[in-house]
């Protein structure tokens, strides 16, 4: 993020006659030691009769000694300037270790120098008595200073006084209040009181709006501002002048430009000099103005941008919808928590002890916005091998229609309340749900842990160990015994109700249920953690014959649904008045009308709550009617309660949100969209209730690289059913969209995370197997063209094993058809396309802008399908296209097919993407030739397997990083670009003067890694080598790590922080020094545009 902010200060004094002025002082110009870059400054002095002489004073100050060789009846000084408002990290300083710990003292030398800042100049008793108030000195030295500068923040009320002079600390104590700079001198005078160096500061502050309000405490100025300012400077061994901002409380920061820095106020005064007697009128007027912005991910378009975008949008729309194509769009956003960076379930673990309470307050904030009316699921997630328990998932439903399912929200139980429900309360809320549902309430029958296993477990603890307390080395088995025990064997775990739908011909829809009888007499559970719906005795129950068990078969989803009913009455006498449930006339204790049962409904108290299992129903209108009778129940009963176990079936009546854990993010699976206009209303809301939830969607490495989240933003594409989507009516569409993919590797790579490459959780097709080209060229020409009809499996079988990743893995692939024509179920069958190359973006305006790019590409490709061989883009795809000047060049054509294809897309709407995915570093000017460095994309290798502590492990090597230098002006003929004295290749991008070429090097050494005995590169030093001098005349460095040794244990807070680390890492005033030899060609057949120091330095 650079933003360059103009500032123009005039001053005015007006006089009521000709006046002899002195000669005057002007100290306005930024000092030596200001760090936020001066791009321009300009001094203007009226009269223009004058004489100016630029001088330093004793400190090292800029001072203007402006004469007057005239009497003058005015004197006007116009300062502008323009700063890069780029972000500095005011704690980014070392400390000698003898200064780190209060209380410490200056080396003898060092403290003659620093004399005139040591000597306090005030005292009284009111300030005295303040000093001694103030914390003991002892600890870190950094803490004791922000916490003096806090306590003058808190005692001095800020005012602003036009009165000249500055107050002494006692005048400032007792009247309470005071300007900016009477508590930067009250900060000066108590730090000499306390044994620190200190000097006053005058100079500018700059305040920029923030783009995004802070959830924490204020968000800063509301509008862009400047003044004139006062702060104080404290000298630290090690670290040098530091400033900190009595006013607010603050350390001084980017906005914080110094003019002047002296022992005293009256040398720091903005203008002084002599004149003579007259009636002096004064004004002033300072402006702030951004004359340049670059695409940031916090503000990535402006106002006028943005309406452009909206209203592509609606044009798409209206392509979309005149060609019939019946788009859905959804996806699968990711997000990460902003308190808990470093904790391990938001960066490698699945789960963790923040990830669920979270989700619970996202999913019911999304309900409160999208469905009031709607269900909130608490279910079981994905379980993938190595982990011991499943993960959850929490899911929200509501009809399309708009008619409410769940009107209860308060009868939805708190992730993190207790409501102490009991065995008993599980019995009557199951007979209560027998009464709505027509059946017996003897059929609501208890069920217990299994003795046997448990009598069992506990006769192999040691014998000095109790059930309570096993000392187990696994805490899932200890959590295991202990719950099992302290419960009691004999008591109830929850209470089931079997239930079968009547299939019989009758009005309305009708349940009959079992008593479940096994050769012990009771219910024994499977033992394990799950909900007691997942560990039911189902194989010790009377066995039944294949032909007559009960299974459960899902629709068809391609079967027409007509309209939804409203709720039964008789399911709900509480919420509707409806006359009481008629109790069912028997209970079926064989196969009845109704035929046996062997499904289940659970209720169970566990975690504090009651958790009613659904089961498993054929139909949404079998779900949706047993849900209204749970609903009625927890109603009567005011015991809040988890909706659990099976989720409604699929069905296009039914929205759906879903919360999920995974690696390091909560993953959202949002509704789809059917037209622009939701997808926008979705987005937006999603981003803003997520933020207000404390998630973010963007995360960063150590070193301040910007990574996303890291889990990705899948876009799902399809119809509002199987029968209407796009890609099962028209199968010429998927392979349009596969074959401009693989022509545009920008698609691939430009939106991507940092993760690319054969290996990766996305890879392109032709990354890893060559001759998939060859076979995907023969698998387009079996399918038909737009005008012939297709059966909806022949696609999936066509494409089904090629769009893998090297593994064999569909779900990988970067175009996934997993859920488009399964042969797996009709789970599989939703006529669905995943686009997995998509990271998750930092704002939901460039999330929506990838979106619009989607939906142009489809509605211009259902007018004008694409055909045409594949390309072969060999390693050129591990090349030229990890350079973003490269996928810049390359997205360019993108953009100009889609002008010509009738879409206004402007390429400047992806500024903000390429600026996130490859960010600048730094750059350096000389002679006209300008050098940029910025980051580049790398495949990461998996590497092979190791043994590891119960089984083995597959390491990826992310220790090769890429950088791409980007040169204009270079004189042909005469400059080369070098790095650790190699030369880089360098590739015309088109534009005139302007070339690119990539550095590949090993950025660090990890122990597993695919080439151990490489030596690390960094640091870079680039080199702009001169062979008409035979020297390099200038250059700069890259560094992987912060070049003063800073090692950063925490991630980011936020990007302000992360950008500061990041610059931090590049110097502009390092190269080879004194005459040398011009750098070495390394050149490489296979990567032509890429400098591998690794091969280089082996000279392979």
């Amino acid at each position: 993020m650079a933003i360059h902010a103009a500032l123009t200060h005039v001053t005015r004094y007006a006089y009521d006659r000709r006046v002899q002025m002195g000669p005057q002082v002007v100290r306005l110009r930024p000092a030596p030691h200001a760090r936020t870059p001066i791009v321009s400054y300009a001094l203007k002095i009226e009269p223009e009769e004058h004489f100016i002489n630029w001088q330093q004073d004793p400190h090292g100050n800029f001072q203007a000694r402006i004469v007057f060789p005239e009497p003058v009846t005015h004197f006007t000084v116009t300062v502008d300037l323009v700063a890069d408002m780029s972000v500095l990290n005011p704690f980014d300083f070392f400390l000698e270790p003898d200064a780190e710990e209060q209380p410490f003292t200056y080396a003898a030398d060092l403290k003659e120098e620093l004399e005139p800042f040591l000597k306090p100049t005030s005292g009284g008793d009111r300030f005295m008595k303040w000093i001694k108030s103030l914390p003991p000195k002892k600890g870190r030295t950094i803490d004791y200073l922000v916490a003096v500068n806090s306590q003058i923040q808190r005692d001095v009320e800020y005012l602003v006084r036009m009165e000249p002079g500055v107050q002494t600390p006692e005048e400032t104590l007792e009247r309470g209040k005071g300007s900016c700079r009477d508590s930067g001198w009250m900060l000066v005078e108590a730090m000499r009181h306390l044994g620190f160096a200190a000097r006053f500061v005058s100079g500018y502050l700059i305040q920029l709006k923030p783009d995004i309000a802070s959830l924490d405490g204020p968000s800063g100025a509301g509008y862009d501002f400047t003044d004139l300012h006062a702060w104080t400077e404290v000298y630290l061994p090690g670290a040098g002048w530091v400033g900190l901002d009595p006013t607010s409380g603050l350390f001084a920061g980017e906005g914080h430009i110094p003019l002047a820095a002296t022992p005293k106020p009256s040398s720091a005064a903005p203008i002084s000099g002599a004149i003579g007697e007259a009636e002096v009128e004064f004004s002033f007027d300072m402006q702030i103005t951004r004359i340049a912005e670059t695409p940031r991910v916090t503000k990535p378009y402006t106002a006028e941008q943005w309406q452009e975008i909206d209203r592509l949008g609606d044009r798409i729309d209206e392509a979309l919808e005149a060609g019939d194509v019946r788009l859905t769009m959804g996806g699968e956003p990711t997000f990460v928590s902003i308190d808990h960076v470093d904790a391990e379930e938001w960066n490698t673990g699945a789960v963790g002890p923040t990830k669920r309470p979270l989700g619970d307050k996202l999913i019911r904030r999304l309900q409160a916005k999208f469905a009031p009316g709607g269900l909130l699921h608490y279910g079981q997630g994905k379980w993938y091998p190595g982990e011991q328990l499943p993960r959850w998932a929490f899911a929200l439903f509501w009809r399309v229609d708009g008619v409410p399912i769940w009107r209860g929200t308060g009868a939805i139980a708190e992730e993190a309340k207790d409501y102490k429900p009991t065995p008993a309360d599980a019995g009557a809320f199951a007979a209560g749900i027998a009464d709505r549902l027509g059946v017996a309430s003897e059929a609501a029958m208890p069920v217990y842990e299994d003795p046997v296993h448990f009598i069992g477990r506990e006769a192999c603890l040691p014998d000095n160990v109790t059930p309570g307390d096993s000392k187990l080395d696994d805490p899932m088995e200890r959590d295991r015994l202990a719950r099992v025990f302290s419960r009691g064997l004999s008591t109830p775990v929850g209470y089931v109700l079997p239930l079968q739908r009547w299939n019989a011909k009758a009005k309305g829809r009708r349940w009959v249920s079992q008593i479940w009888k096994t050769r012990t007499g009771r219910l024994t559970l499977i033992p394990g953690d799950s909900p007691i719906g997942y560990r039911l005795p189902i194989a010790s129950l009377p066995h039944i014959a294949e032909a007559l068990y009960p299974r459960v078969i899902p629709v068809d989803p391609f079967v027409e649904r007509p309209p939804l009913d409203l709720p039964d009455p008789v399911r709900q006498p509480f919420l509707q008045g409806a006359p009481d449930a008629t109790p069912s006339p028997q209970v079926q204790y064989e196969q009845g009308p109704g035929g046996p049962a062997r499904v289940a409904m659970s209720v169970e108290p566990r975690d504090g709550r009651l958790c009613v299992f659904m089961p498993p129903t054929e139909t949404l209108e079998d779900y949706l009617d047993l849900l209204a009778a749970v609903e009625d129940m927890a109603a009567e009963s005011g015991m809040p309660i988890h909706v659990e176990g099976y989720e409604p079936p699929r069905d296009p009546r039914l929205n759906m949100i879903k919360v999920t854990p995974d690696p390091g993010v909560l993953e959202v699976n949002i509704q789809p969209a059917s037209t622009w206009r939701e997808a926008v209303d979705i987005t937006q809301t999603l981003y803003e209730e997520a933020r207000l939830c404390r998630l973010d969607a963007q995360k960063f490495m150590l070193d301040g690289r910007h990574t996303g989240t890291g889990g990705g933003n899948h876009v799902v594409l399809g119809g509002i059913s199987p029968a209407h989507s796009p890609f099962l009516r028209r199968p010429d569409l998927l392979r349009s969209l596969i074959i401009y993919w693989q022509r545009h590797p920008s698609l691939s790579y430009l939106f991507s995370g940092m993760f690319v490459g054969p290996t990766s959780q996305a890879p392109r097709i032709d990354e890893a197997r060559h001759d998939a080209l060859y076979e995907l060229e023969i698998a387009f020409s079996q399918i038909p063209g737009p005008e012939t009809s297709c059966p909806p499996w022949l696609v999936d079988r066509i494409l089904r094993n090629l769009l893998i990743d090297v593994t064999g893995n569909t779900h990988r692939a970067e175009i996934c058809i997993d859920k488009m024509y399964s042969p797996d179920g009709p789970t599989g069958r939703l006529g669905l396309v995943e686009f997995r190359a998509f990271e998750m973006p930092p704002h939901p305006e460039m999330s929506l802008t990838q979106q619009l790019l989607l939906r142009g590409l489809i509605a211009m490709f259902w007018k004008q399908p694409l055909t045409g061989g594949l390309t072969r883009w060999g390693t050129g795809l591990h090349d030229r296209f990890m350079l973003p000047a490269a996928i810049a060049m390359d997205f360019q054509e993108v953009i100009q097919d889609l002008n010509e294809g009738g879409f206004a897309f402007d390429m400047a709407w992806f500024a903000p993407h390429l600026e996130f995915r490859f960010p600048c570093y730094g750059q350096i000017s000389y002679g006209g030739v300008d050098i940029e460095i910025r980051q580049a994309l790398e495949p990461w290798h998996v590497m092979g397997e190791e043994g590891a502590v119960g089984g083995t492990v597959r390491y990826v090597d992310s220790s090769v990083e890429r950088v791409q230098v980007k040169a204009t002006g270079l004189a042909a003929g005469r400059y080369k670009i070098g790095c650790n004295g190699f030369e880089v290749p360098l590739t015309p991008t088109g534009v005139v003067g302007e070339q690119f070429g990539g550095v590949r090097y090993r950025a660090w050494r990890p122990p597993s890694a695919l080439h151990p005995t490489i030596p690390i590169d960094a640091p870079l030093i680039f080199d702009l080598y001169d062979t008409w001098s035979g020297r390099a005349v200038a250059g700069c460095a890259y560094h992987v790590s912060h070049p003063g040794g800073r090692s950063f244990d925490v991630f980011p807070v936020n990007d302000y922080e992360a950008e500061s680390r990041r610059l931090a890492r590049f110097s502009e005033i390092s190269h080879t020094a004194g005459k040398s030899p011009p750098p070495r060609a390394a050149p490489n057949a296979a990567f032509p545009m890429t400098l591998d120091l690794r091969r280089a330095r082996a000279g392979a």
